[in-house]
């Protein structure tokens, strides 16, 4: 049978100590040494399954083929250090001590046969498949534990991105004005009538029209203010006194010409809420 020789234990078992988690595997020169530096924590192992791995790997005994008696004279030896100082540290390890012996207790006695022609199983066996599946955890998790992690090796990058989206329409400026006044001129042309009368034009009059339409509208397109002037044929006076009523809104901040894109129509609104 082979013998599974890990490259981790190896190399652990080869270092002299460990400083900050790396291994060192000589001392520097101007090192001092006090006599109680040496001194074995078991705190250090994870377990009675690592302590024991370690012996076994520490000298290059063979798993499958482990010599009870010196890996448990080791192992107690071990426990003995810290039986004194931390009890219940050393109960789960003081447990695997008390299976060694037993382990040790029955391969000194003699082998009885059994009925049938079965092999007798070696009371190290159990103690060997835990051993095994053990350390190829162990390896395992060494080599999750080189997978870079996020928060220990690398962090998520964030960052905050504004997404309201703020609707800006497009400034009305007086060249659109002017082809908009135009366009209502040249339609008031051509159904205007001829009859000359003597009218007084009152700009508030048509100030005060204007907002009791936009009031019940939230929008009015531009050349609908002008719609009753032009089909009513009074001509282009009215509707200049109109337009005139329009702009003095406008300069008065009561209403607002806007348009949804460039050469879009456009259209009025009151520029508060009549239900404010």
């Amino acid at each position: 049978m082979t013998d599974l020789t890990s490259p981790l234990m190896d190399g652990m078992s080869k270092s002299l100590a460990k400083l900050y988690g790396e291994p060192l595997f000589k001392f520097p020169n101007d090192l001092y040494i006090p006599p109680d530096a040496l001194e074995v924590f078991l705190e250090t192992f994870e377990g009675p399954l690592d302590l024991l791995l370690y012996l076994i790997r520490k000298q290059n005994f063979n798993v499958l083929d482990i010599p009870m008696a010196q890996v448990t004279q080791q192992y107690l030896s071990y426990v003995e250090q810290i039986r004194h100082t931390n009890l219940e540290l050393a109960a789960e390890y003081l447990l695997m001590a008390a299976m060694l012996i037993e382990i040790k207790s029955r391969m000194l006695l003699p082998m009885k046969k059994a009925d049938s022609e079965e092999e007798v199983e070696d009371p190290r066996a159990e103690l060997v498949r835990r051993l095994l599946e053990y350390e190829k955890m162990k390896l395992a998790a060494h080599e999750l534990d080189q997978i870079p992690q996020m928060g220990r090796d690398f962090f998520r990058a964030q960052g905050f991105v504004d997404t309201t989206v703020a609707i800006s329409f497009p400034e009305v400026d007086t060249t659109d004005l002017q082809r908009a006044w135009a366009d209502v001129l040249s339609r008031a042309k051509l159904i205007q009538h001829h009859t000359v009368t003597r009218e007084t034009l009152s700009v508030r009059d048509f100030m005060t029209r204007i907002l009791r339409r936009l009031q019940s509208q939230k929008f009015v397109e531009f050349g609908e203010l002008f719609d009753e002037a032009v089909e009513s044929g009074q001509g282009v006076p009215l509707i200049v006194v109109n337009f005139i009523a329009l702009l003095e809104l406008s300069r008065e901040a009561l209403v607002e010409i806007t348009q949804a894109e460039s050469y879009a129509p456009i259209y009025v609104r009151l520029s508060f809420s009549p239900n404010a």
